[in-house]
């Protein structure tokens, strides 16, 4: 019987009868780049602003720190890091940085702790919970100047409500404009005054957001408020916790309005008792120095300063974020029994699955014959 030989058709050509292939047309074409380019359009306008009001002044500044650049002369001489080295060398620029960060603790410590506990009290079930939950937002709200002159009226040396308060409980007045620590707990009092309700208010959102199922389960359990909070509420917002220590520290380091309003002369102090970081850079550029490139290296070693704190808090929140345990480590040796169970298990079953296989073919070839 002779071979039929089937011509196959020609790889690239059509076969005979099939449709000829249908072109885009320029609407699809449009929609096939708007799934492609959109996505990318959308999120453009962050990054563009970012570069224009971040990331291009960032660069900038980091130019200037390296130039002798006055505020009426303009750009001078490349000088390298002698701006660096001129700042490292005044001690009010040292003496500002103890005072960051000593406005920094006394803010960022109370802030967190207060806010905390004002949105687990929120969250609990209160009459009129709108209005109090919107109350908190009220200090928030209020322009920083015109807290800065309200509580300066307040820790005023003489004649000062807080003074006033003092006096009639028996105790002397304190010097909060001549005292060192006295006027950071002032600061950082107007500091917490304006941003533990907008704090309290993350954390309120992020409370709400917690199942009340695990409420339930730790009320039958015979768990109380207090034990509630510390053993559910604070491990399910323990991210949202690191989210708001990271902010109050960047913050807490670029404080400048309520200690350049603290007095009248807007230069922290008669000795520069609360002359912060900021406040400083603000003198070094636009008062007696007038220099932008020593103005523009003390910027540039904030940014180090924060960054350093933020991955800090960073590498922090990573080891205490998730409260789960860890799984337990099994050993080798278990490890290696308990493969050679499953492969034993395994070769006894193909074992007994080949005999049927086999019994099956013979009972079917004996009746077949």
């Amino acid at each position: 019987m002779a071979a039929l030989d089937m011509a196959e058709p020609a790889t690239g050509l059509a076969p005979p009868g099939s449709p000829a292939p249908r072109r885009l047309g320029l609407s699809q074409r449009l929609g096939r780049w708007d799934v492609k380019v959109s996505p990318y359009l959308y999120i453009s306008p962050f990054f563009v602003l970012f570069g224009l009001t971040g990331l291009f002044p960032l660069v900038y500044t980091a130019v200037v720190s390296v130039y002798e650049w006055n505020l009426l002369g303009g750009q001078g001489e490349f000088v390298g890091w002698q701006n660096y080295a001129d700042v490292l060398g005044q001690p009010v620029f040292w003496k500002s940085l103890g005072n960051t960060l000593s406005i920094f603790l006394l803010s960022a410590v109370p802030q967190v702790i207060i806010a905390i506990t004002l949105a687990a009290l929120l969250d609990q079930n209160i009459r009129h919970a709108t209005f109090w939950r919107m109350g908190v937002l009220v200090p928030y709200v209020v322009a920083p100047i015109a807290v800065s002159l309200i509580f300066g009226r307040l820790f005023a040396d003489q004649f000062g409500l807080i003074n006033e308060l003092l006096g009639s409980i028996g105790i002397a007045p304190v010097g909060w404009h001549q005292d060192r620590l006295a006027s950071h707990v002032a600061i950082a009092t107007m500091v917490n005054y304006r941003w533990t309700g907008y704090n309290a208010l993350i954390f309120l959102a992020a409370m709400q957001a917690v199942p009340r199922d695990l409420y339930e389960a730790a009320t039958i359990d015979g768990a109380g408020p207090v034990r509630q909070f510390f053993s559910v509420t604070v491990p399910q917002i323990r991210s949202t916790i690191m989210f708001v220590i990271i902010t109050a520290s960047i913050g807490g380091l670029q404080v400048f309005d309520e200690p350049l309003l603290f007095d009248a002369s807007g230069l922290g102090g008669a000795d520069r008792q609360w002359m912060t970081t900021v406040l400083y850079m603000y003198d070094v550029a636009w008062g007696n120095q007038r220099d932008f490139g020593r103005a523009a290296a003390v910027a540039w070693m904030l940014f180090v300063l924060i960054l350093a704190i933020g991955i800090g808090n960073f590498l922090l929140s990573r080891r205490i974020a998730s409260s789960a345990p860890r799984p337990s480590k099994v050993s080798r040796s278990v490890t290696r029994r308990m493969l050679a169970d499953a492969r034993s298990a395994g070769g006894t079953r193909t074992t007994t699955t080949t005999t049927k296989s086999t019994t099956t073919t013979s009972t079917t070839d004996g009746r077949t014959s």
